[in-house]
């Protein structure tokens, strides 16, 4: 696959993932509404999709080693994927009750990161345990931050 593909591709599963959990366990502690839920998704799935595709378009622009042709297809590809990822995670939460589809998402979630880090592990030629260990941490990491954070906001704020 073309470097500026992977480096799109890449970038938008792991943002996809990480920022749309985040969201999702964040709001879920805090409002315990599947609508804002939803409209969470839906919104990272669109802005944030936008906002990390111009973010390695003007990355890869800096450094000035690639063609306007590999820029574009890094910027499409991080936006597909980004906003495709991020669109998977209103799955459960139409097909489930709001908790459950949290966990799912979650599963989901890990399950995914988990299998590209191991892809990534092996296309590198190194120990495929210390890099899937390394970013489900720092994913779980998130989740939990998120989840208080929005227990925190509901407490502080009566929602």
């Amino acid at each position: 696959m073309k470097h500026s593909l992977i480096v799109g591709f890449s970038f938008g599963l792991t943002s996809g993932i990480i920022t749309t959990l985040g969201l999702m366990v964040g709001l879920h502690s805090g409002t315990h509404s599947k609508l804002v839920v939803i409209g969470g998704v839906l919104t990272i799935a669109i802005a944030d999709a936008f906002s990390d595709a111009l973010g390695i378009h003007i990355s890869e622009e800096s450094e000035n080693k690639h063609s306007t042709k590999e820029i574009w297809e890094s910027t499409i590809a991080t936006f597909f994927s980004k906003f495709a990822f991020a669109l998977t995670f209103i799955v459960p939460v139409l097909l489930f009750q709001l908790s459950t589809a949290i966990i799912v998402s979650v599963v989901w979630g890990l399950s995914l990161l988990g299998l590209f880090s191991f892809y990534i592990a092996k296309a590198q030629k190194v120990k495929p345990w210390k890099v899937v260990i390394e970013h489900l941490v720092i994913a779980l990491i998130v989740i939990i931050i998120t989840h208080y954070a929005g227990e925190w906001i509901s407490s502080a704020f009566g929602c």
